[in-house]
């Protein structure tokens, strides 16, 4: 990733923690929720390993493809069950904005140089990314105010197992959100 260390650090060790959540959610729920957990675990870990400072490990070519091929059969994977709901549309957006910064970041792919990347030339398209910028916005926006308290709903809580609470998950989509902003904007 482009951009200063100690951020890119940060995000490293959130979306790392993100994907190992994820993993845990894989342990119990029904088997939608653990493929859904899955897919989350899977983007998680590698926006954990796309998000490496550039300074400390400029990725070759090849891993940079090996991502977008990666992340491109994850999107064709949440393409077929995107007909029953908007999540997996939502996972096949974020498998694809993750195959887009892949390409990016690929020397040679346009733009102008960034630094701590050692002069290799690389960007990508503002009008995509300005509307991926739009998208994850929304989505962190609409995922904080599913997290909010409903109003009046002060009465007792009944006791549920953490992992089969909707609010982790949550946390954990908002996350992965804001990770994804904060990459994009390197891009």
């Amino acid at each position: 990733m482009h951009g200063p260390v100690l951020p890119g650090w940060l995000l490293v060790a959130l979306c790392a923690a993100t994907g190992s959540y994820c993993l845990l959610r894989m342990r119990s729920g029904s088997p939608p929720a653990r493929r859904a957990a899955g897919s989350e675990a899977v983007m998680g870990f590698g926006m954990a390993a796309m998000a490496v400072p550039a300074a400390f490990l400029s990725p070759p070519p090849w891993m940079l493809a090996g991502y977008a091929v990666i992340f491109g059969g994850a999107a064709l994977r949440a393409l077929w069950p995107a007909r029953g709901g908007a999540h997996h549309v939502h996972h096949a957006v974020g498998s694809l904005a993750m195959v887009y910064m892949a390409l990016a970041m690929t020397p040679g792919a346009g733009g102008g140089a960034h630094a701590g990347h050692e002069g290799h030339a690389a960007g990508g398209v503002p009008l995509l990314t300005g509307a991926l910028l739009l998208y994850f916005a929304g989505h962190v926006l609409s995922t904080g105010v599913r997290l909010l308290p409903a109003a009046g709903g002060g009465g007792p809580v009944a006791a549920v197992s953490w992992s089969a609470r909707p609010e982790p998950a949550l946390a954990c989509r908002l996350s992965m959100g804001i990770a994804m902003l904060a990459m994009l904007v390197t891009v």
